[in-house]
């Protein structure tokens, strides 16, 4: 029921105006799903990966991207599959696709690499769920993985990447090697990407049941039974921060490290949302060497940055707010820390560099106590948002991407990343 509310909400919003979002006039890559790498998983043996993916966008053909971006030896790759999933380990009869890499169905990939396999003939349509099956005849010593991956992926011994059903699978909640899908999508199609921390990863959410905020957004920017849309792709990394690397329980590369490789790169990107900065506030908190201790200054220098990063490369940005975490008590919570999320998001708010404003603080916090989030949006931790609260964020994203389309419609997207310091306060979306 949430699903089609959020459907028919978003809808008869953003229907009018997704036909005019992006120039393209023929079938191109779009980037469909996403999972950036952040840590090294434990040693595996041997073994067959079946792993579902919920693509955001549908097309003609697909590809998938194998990362070994974290390996410290050579990752061999006996036989890929994809297929539409039936449900579980299962996958559909006669729909499964053999993948292949340069022509070939085994290939090595190089410690520090990522690959991007050849186009596969699998017709998809948006929200359909398929499984990817990678089977390592060798193991991994040291995976690459996306550690929240908020669904059942499958393993299970020898090549089945073929099988309907996996014989005797076991069961893992994260991601593996496979960081990217991309879809030959239509013309008009484009890519909104999401750079954030645990909040965009889907902490908070409910396990499998695709309820985090750009899952929910997703729904709202492809109408059913309209086309062309706007893909939805989320490198988020639960406990990243945008200008310093992982140091527990601060997981991952950098936002700023990352921003090229987990955003820029993708085809078919049209839009970025920037919502970092949080995980940098609390480390300086809770971490006492020098470099962790970052002021609110360095925060908007990180996210200036990236602006320039993403309008180099013709790539209009929206800024998020910071969350309020009134409540979650040390590192999260002090009034310094108070005091450098209120600098940052009054510097958001005055929309120097972003292309719309997205104030997911003023969205979700509670009126009668602003530096804590509304109790019926909160998780229960007081940082990270329940269903209630990542549907509240979707919507409010929804909103500003919707005014920013139109105001690109009117004038052209080229008026919108020409701005030295974002659009003027009368005329900014969001």
């Amino acid at each position: 029921m949430n699903r089609l509310i959020n459907r028919i909400f978003f809808g008869l919003v953003a229907a009018p105006l997704l036909a005019n979002a992006a120039p393209a006039m023929a079938w191109g890559w779009v980037e469909t799903w996403a999972a950036s790498p952040d840590r090294v998983g434990k040693p595996m043996p041997a073994q067959t990966l079946r792993q579902l993916v919920r693509v955001s966008a549908g097309g003609k053909r697909l590809r998938i991207r194998l990362s070994n971006a974290l390996g410290v030896q050579p990752l061999r790759i006996g036989a890929a599959s994809v297929a539409r999933s039936a449900g579980g380990s299962r996958i559909e009869p006669m729909e499964q696709s053999r993948v292949t890499f340069g022509g070939r169905t085994e290939v090595t990939i190089p410690a520090g690499v990522d690959l991007l396999s050849d186009p596969v003939k699998l017709r998809t349509k948006a929200f359909e769920r398929i499984a990817v099956s990678l089977y390592l005849p060798d193991g991994s010593s040291a995976p690459t993985q996306h550690g929240v991956g908020l669904e059942t992926g499958f393993m299970a011994d020898g090549d089945q990447t073929v099988q309907l059903d996996l014989t005797a699978p076991r069961t893992n909640r994260s991601r593996f090697f496979l960081t990217d899908v991309e879809v030959m999508a239509k013309p008009g199609t484009s890519a909104f990407m999401v750079l954030g921390d645990s909040i965009s990863d889907g902490v908070g959410s409910t396990f499998g049941a695709d309820a985090r905020w750009p899952d929910i957004l997703a729904a709202g920017l492809q109408p059913p039974g309209r086309s062309p849309g706007v893909a939805v792709a989320n490198a988020g990394i639960s406990g990243n921060r945008l200008l310093n690397d992982g140091v527990a329980p601060y997981i991952g590369p950098s936002g700023i490290s990352r921003f090229s490789r987990d955003v820029l790169r993708k085809p078919g990107l049209h839009w970025v949302l920037l919502f970092q900065g949080g995980n940098d506030i609390s480390a300086a908190a809770l971490l006492k060497t020098p470099r962790d201790q970052v002021s609110a200054e360095q925060i908007i220098g990180g996210l200036r940055a990236l602006i320039a990063q993403a309008h180099k490369n013709r790539v209009a940005v929206l800024g998020a707010t910071l969350l309020p975490r009134g409540g979650a008590g040390e590192p999260f919570e002090s009034p310094a820390n108070e005091a450098k999320r209120q600098q940052v998001n009054a510097w958001i708010r005055g929309g120097c560099g972003f292309d719309a404003v997205v104030d997911l603080d003023r969205a979700l916090r509670d009126p009668a106590a602003p530096e804590r989030m509304l109790a019926q949006l909160d998780s229960g931790d007081h940082v990270h948002p329940n269903d209630a609260g990542h549907r509240a964020i979707a919507q409010t994203v929804h909103g500003a991407l919707v005014r920013l389309i139109d105001y690109e419609r009117m004038h052209g997207s080229k008026a919108v990343r020409l701005q030295p310091c974002g659009l003027e306060a009368d005329r900014r979306p969001g």
